[in-house]
């Protein structure tokens, strides 16, 4: 199914462009560390339909995720 893979991988563009804009951190960074990330995981793996879950409340789980770890 390419199509859902496209689908998934435009979905990741925008989390990591909303996480970006939230926390400061530059694109690149963003997007290291949300694919190192617990939430990406869960999300690539389809643990409790994540993947259906708005972009919005999947990059505010990441940014969780980012001040856990840094703090």
């Amino acid at each position: 199914m390419e199509a859902n893979k496209t689908i998934l991988q435009m979905k990741y563009a925008r989390i990591v462009a909303i996480f970006a804009e939230e926390t400061g951190v530059n694109l690149e960074d963003a997007l290291s560390f949300f694919y190192s990330s617990d939430t990406y995981k869960l999300i690539s793996e389809g643990v409790a339909d994540m993947h259906c879950r708005s972009d919005k409340y999947l990059a505010e789980e990441l940014i969780i995720e980012y001040k856990e770890n840094k703090g």
